[in-house]
């Protein structure tokens, strides 16, 4: 801290880093907050002036006295001088000549006052502040969903089931239809079509109508959540394009049996003459071609086949732009388009083939009318690089390309996203609707481990660190030349030890589901049970191993672990290891050069180019000179004569020498490899040595599989939950393995079967199993995701089995992808009932890591997709890998590596815990040793005593890998595993907690709840789109967010009667411009620390829950109603007009925080191509919560009107106003001139 001379008064200052407010005593510039450490200092209004100039000092009139733009030190600056560098700061400035002297002529203005008593610091309102904070938090959650049903279009008949939208894509309007369909009459008269679906078709051959400034042909995009009915859509699609005269179509689907599917949906609309050709059926020739014969109809075939080839170089691909032709302009299908996902992906990764077919097919048919389908078309928006047909980036627009596309929404945030999908129905280029869940159930089920369960994952957490332990001293044991690539070796054991705790955790849950399953049958209703991995590889080990009759079912966490031992346990080289090594390997030289007793023989190397290489690493020319006896007769060691006239052959290992003709018959195998006898024995003695330690390492590699044979582990989830309820006779099993384990006749052992049989083949045993689900036979499904997609499951009302299904998820996918379409195999339309979902965890903290990947894609597939995040499965709790717990996972390595003091108390070091800080800090970085986490720690008994601070470190790439922190937290015992989860989540939520109150937090679309939202005027377009055509527009909305005294009472009575202690109308301690304030606080009466609901007059409910410590601490309780009533009465009056810094607020009239009535400035329509004019002029705004941009949801109270988008803060208005109109002129300008090419 730094202090300079005395300031009159202290003042109160608010911390740039916190927010916090701050006493700064008199004459301290320079101070650190206490709360966030950072440093900072007085702003320049509030310092104290500076000393007067002493009449007996001269300025040096050959220079200038002006002050640093950066730090405002006063420099002397010559005259003339033009460009110089601040000494104090080292910004390079410039002096502005213009503007020079009428600084001088100010100067002098004001050193005639530089002897007036300084301005009363202004005092800081701190009931202000918070009221601000509670309103930068946003508006309260609404509904989610809204009905739906088309808005400008009043053909066809209702949805069979109630079908939805979100509501911020609901205050979207589409433009107006003017497409004519062809097959109107014929389908109204069929009624095979809804009106959602009749609707889709319109919009979707009104789009492929227009023409993209690339000269390719627009796009479009059904993204329609699963079950609502795109399959029949699509054939619609077809059907009107054949009437058309265009009888060529392409539709590419993720399973080649879905084809029965396309044919039955062509079926249902009437297009019997449309046939359906499946590719993999095909040769390889002309489609076209006398032999094949195809000339018209719809080739179905599957993403695989769009990247296969022939043995003959032949592509698919290829042979499909040739049936289709140069001038095709028929439909081009991506059915269930989120599989060419990850044609831009993460970096270091690389695109996928079948990305990068896709996006080669669009190119080469450029008159396509392209169809994207999908219900989950972008689970990000890296994933919608292949959607090149929706004219989003390219020519005519912002952004040059995807990459630029994807930078601005990654740089904008969820509220971009959500705009990006809104956008896209405003410009008639994409549909989304899904089926209400009104009676669907969703229930997080945390599944507790068993006695049992519990002891084998200790002892599974102690095997792995054992082995772990056994890995690293054999490798250090072993020479170089023996050791195995160091970073293959540990992929391959943390990607095992993954596989195995998933494994872990997904055997734990078999209990609960089988008595769900059980409970669920005797309900009356029928079950279907979801996961992903089958352990079909295990088991096909395990059988080609034991063969096909085995004890009892196969323990996948065991076949992995012994496969993991087997494969790469480091051993040393045998015996024979040399000569494995090849007789010339660089390996086989070293090792013998530094293992083999005996001297080495000199030899002359060459002399490296590089002048930093060692002088010890060759000979020099001394050296070499003195080798020069060598070249001459040598001794031989068998007949000890030197004859220059015999050849002679040296020892590999010394420098000895023998005559080839001394050498007895059969003592070498070559006439080029020989050793003398001290050295043939010490190589027999070091290859004994070599044996003995093979032998011993193999003998540990041994003790290690039978510690892991003798170790009880459970069974593969999917033959056991089989077995449980029934066997295959009662469970129907669609999923993508060939064969399985059954209990065998006798009931003594299990019996590997083929999936297939004689009346089945393989190709079709999931569509038979499917079958005898929906016909009752088979009450129980098992579902995977090879086997499921695109099959329904629901309780259809044109089946016989129609009895409720209870949907439990064993095993959460690893992607939102294919989580929502695992949700929609039960949930589609034409049900006779809604499912019920029981998705089940473990009470194990680091099994949310699957959860955590899954609630990520969630959150922005639902804002992307759907133009809501919320509109996904709330799994967004779940959801640790983000900034938010990347910082917290930061955070949490520095507090146990004691780098930094805790954010929070460590689990149990509360006053009257069992720990203290430095005690779980010291276990805890034991527990990070033992999963590898924490790396060159120093072991011992106790090997912190010698230091003062904690032994080893965390790699710099591990410090935010939050997938890794979860991962490796798999592998510890369940209690050490819980705890640290339960302090990194407390971490975690301390800083979201943290974000929400400076209103850093990302929140989406926030949804605007008040009293009375009127519409001020009619809407006002601020700027037009010069290609597309789209307005963007400025709405004005008069907003009354207060809370009467009437509402505010029959709150009060009504808490009063449940006798919640310490509610009531509370006073202000302290008296801001004259005047205190008042408001209403519930107790919450809930577990925990007590918090308070808050309510005040001008702004209704607080977001924020107030503790009771800090209510305690700023406010007073008022007994009388009676003054109550008056005092807030008064301030709803007051603020009616007046925002809460009073009449000589520095904002002025377009403040609004804590006004009770205000206008607020939506702007609308077309926004991202306007985003960053907007972002810069919200930039230069003051206040902090006038530079962030949200996009927001309200409706009128009058007339029920939608609004949605971007909060425009008044003081920002005039400056928003003025770039957008700026922006306009210049588009006009180069539309009028043309742009300017370069030469």
């Amino acid at each position: 801290m730094v202090l300079s001379p005395p300031a009159a008064t202290a003042c109160q200052v608010r911390c740039a880093g916190c927010r916090g407010i701050l006493n700064v005593p008199p004459g301290v510039m320079e101070f650190r907050c206490p709360k966030c450490k950072l440093a900072q200092m007085l702003p320049p209004e509030l310092r104290p002036p500076p000393p007067a100039i002493p009449s007996h000092q001269t300025v040096d009139p050959s220079k200038a006295q002006l002050p640093c733009a950066n730090c405002r030190a006063l420099l002397n600056v010559p005259h003339g001088l033009e460009r110089f560098i601040c000494p104090q700061c080292h910004v390079e400035l410039a002096v502005d000549l213009t503007k020079l002297q009428q600084y001088l002529s100010s100067l002098s203005a004001s050193r005639d006052t530089l002897a007036a008593p300084p301005a009363e610091p202004e005092e800081v309102n701190e009931a202000a502040l918070e009221v601000e904070r509670e309103e930068d938090e946003g508006g309260i959650v609404g509904e989610t969903f809204t009905d739906y049903r088309p808005s400008k279009l009043s053909i066809g008949p209702s949805h069979p089931d109630p079908v939805v939208e979100t509501s911020s894509l609901s205050a979207v309007q589409p433009p107006e239809p003017t497409y004519e369909l062809k097959l109107l009459s014929e389908i109204e008269e069929a009624k095979v079509l809804s009106c959602l679906q009749l609707e889709t078709i319109i919009y979707a051959s009104q789009r492929h109508m227009q023409h993209l400034p690339d000269g390719t042909r627009a796009g479009f995009f059904i993204g329609d959540g699963a079950g609502v009915g795109k399959g029949r859509t699509v054939a619609g699609l077809i059907w009107e394009n054949w009437k058309h005269q265009r009888c060529k179509a392409l539709w590419i689907s993720v399973a080649s049996d879905l084809k029965y599917d396309a044919r039955r949906d062509l079926d249902d609309v009437g297009a019997f003459a449309v046939e359906v050709h499946a590719l993999n059926k095909l040769p390889y020739g002309k489609l076209d071609s006398k032999a094949v014969g195809i000339k018209e109809g719809v080739i179905f075939l599957t993403y695989s086949s769009l990247i296969a080839s022939s043995d003959k170089g032949r592509s698919r691909l290829q042979q499909l732009v040739q049936w289709c032709g140069n001038e095709f302009d028929g439909l081009l299908i991506f059915d269930e388009c989120h599989k060419a996902k990850n044609l831009i992906p993460e970096a270091g990764g690389q695109a996928t083939r079948t990305g990068e077919a896709v996006l080669d097919i669009q190119a080469r048919l450029p008159e396509a009318r392209v169809v994207y389908c999908s219900a989950t078309g972008a689970s990000e928006p890296r994933n919608m690089g292949y959607m090149a047909r929706l004219g989003l980036w390219g020519m005519g627009t912002d952004f040059p390309n995807f990459q630029t596309f994807l930078g601005a929404l990654e740089k904008r945030g969820v509220g971009a996203l959500e705009l990006v999908a809104m956008d896209m129905k405003a410009r008639g280029m994409y549909v989304c609707r899904t089926l209400s869940f009104k009676g669907a159930e969703f229930d997080v089920i945390e599944v507790p481990l068993e006695t049992e369960m519990q002891n084998a994952y200790n002892k599974a957490a102690r095997l792995w660190a054992e082995l772990r332990k056994e890995f690293m001293l054999t490798i250090s044991a072993l020479y170089d030349c023996e050791k195995p690539s160091s970073s293959q070796l540990w992929r391959l054991y943390w990607a095992s030890h993954q596989r195995f705790f998933r494994h872990m955790c997904m055997s734990a849950k078999v209990p609960a589901a089988v008595k769900l399953a059980k409970q669920a049958l005797q309900d009356g209703k029928c079950v279907v049970i979801g996961l992903q991995s089958t352990g079909e590889a295990r088991t096909e080990e395990a059988v080609s191993k034991y063969g096909n009759e085995l004890d009892d079912f196969v323990s996948g966490p065991r076949e992995l672990l012994l496969k993991l031992v087997e494969d790469n346990y480091p051993l040393p080289l045998p015996a024979h290891g040399l000569q494995v090594l090849g007789k010339d390997s660089s390996k086989q030289r070293q090792f013998r050069a530094f293992h083999i007793p005996g001297r080495r023989r000199s030899r002359k190397s060459k002399k490296p180019e590089d002048d930093f290489e060692s002088e010890e690493d060759y000979e020099t020319e001394s050296d070499a000179e003195s080798g020069e006896s060598n070249e001459g007769p040598r001794i031989c060691k068998i007949c000890c004569s030197e004859d220059p006239k015999k050849v002679s052959i040296e020892c590999q290992d010394c420098d000895a020498s023998a005559h080839f003709v001394c050498l007895p018959v059969g003592s070498t195998g070559t006439c080029t490899e020989w050793r003398c006898p001290s050295c043939d024995e010490a190589q027999r003695t070091y290859v004994g040595q070599l044996q003995a330690r093979y032998e011993k390492a193999l003998e540990r590699k041994h003790r290690c599989l039978d510690a892991i044979r003798s170790f009880d582990l459970p069974n593969n989830p999917l033959d056991d939950i089989i077995d449980q309820l029934g066997g295959p006779d009662s469970v129907a099993e669609i999923t993508g393995r060939r064969g399985f384990l059954v209990r065998a006749a006798n009931g003594k052992g299990v019996v590997y079967q083929s999936r297939s049989s004689k009346d089945v083949a393989m190709e079709m045993v999931n569509m038979h199993e499917k079958q005898q689900f929906m016909e009752g036979r088979k009450q129980v499904a098992i579902i995977s995701e090879a086997g499921s997609a695109g099959v329904s499951l629901q309780a259809d009302r044109r089946v016989s089995n129609q009895k409720r299904r209870v949907h439990i998820t064993l095993e959460l996918p690893w992607s939102a992808d294919r989580a929502i379409q695992q949700f929609g195999r039960t949930h589609r339309s034409n049900q006779a009932c809604a499912p019920e979902y029981r998705l089940l965890f473990t009470n194990l903290g680091g099994e949310r890591r699957f959860a955590s990947i899954v609630a990520k894609r969630l959150e922005t597939l639902g804002a992307l997709t759907q133009g809501d995040r919320r509109a996904g499965p709330s799994l967004s709790a779940y959801n640790y890998d983000s900034i938010y717990g990347k910082k917290a996972l930061a955070l949490m390595y520095r507090s146990i590596m004691e780098q930094c003091e805790s954010p929070v108390p460590p689990p149990g070091c509360s006053a009257d815990g069992e720990w203290v800080p430095h005690e779980f800090f010291k276990f805890a970085r034991a527990a990070l040793i033992a999963v590898g986490i924490v790396r060159d720690a120093v072991l011992g008994e106790n090997p912190e005593k010698e230091f003062e601070k904690p032994s080893g470190r965390i790699p710099e790439s591990d410090i935010h890998d939050v997938a890794r922190f979860l991962n490796r937290l798999l592998g510890l015992p369940p209690d050490i595993q819980n705890r640290l989860f339960e302090y990194f989540v407390s971490i975690f939520d301390r800083l979201l907690s943290d974000a929400r109150r400076d209103g850093q937090f990302d929140c989406g679309i926030i949804d605007i709840k008040a009293n009375s939202i009127e519409l001020q005027d009619t809407p006002k377009t601020v700027h037009v789109d010069p290609m597309s055509g789209a307005a963007t527009t400025m709405t004005v909305l008069k907003v009354d967010r207060g809370l009467t005294w009437e509402s505010a009472l029959k709150l009060f009575e009504q808490n009063e009667a449940e006798k919640k202690p310490k509610s009531g109308f509370y006073e202000s301690k302290r008296e801001w411009l004259g005047r205190m304030h008042y408001l209403m606080a519930i107790n919450c009466l809930k577990s925990g620390p007590t918090c308070y609901r808050i309510f005040r007059p001008a702004s209704g409910e607080a977001l924020r829950e107030m503790p009771e410590e800090e209510l305690l601490s700023k406010y007073s309780i008022v007994t009388s109603l009676e003054l109550a009533e008056k005092k807030w009465q008064d301030e709803y009056t007051i603020t009616e007009d007046q925002c809460m810094h009073g009449p000589k607020c520095k904002v002025g009239s377009s403040c609004t925080v804590g006004r009770r009535v205000q206008e607020m400035f939506i702007l609308g329509g077309l926004i991202l191509p306007v985003w960053g004019t907007v972002e810069k002029a919200l930039s230069k705004q003051v206040r902090l919560s006038h530079r962030r941009l949200r996009v927001v949801w309200l409706e009128t109270s009058s007339d029920n009107q939608r609004i949605v988008g971007l909060h425009i803060p008044n003081p920002a208005v005039n400056a928003v106003l003025s770039g957008l109109a700026q922006m306009q002129a210049t588009q006009r300008s180069e539309m009028a001139h043309g742009p300017e090419v370069a030469t």
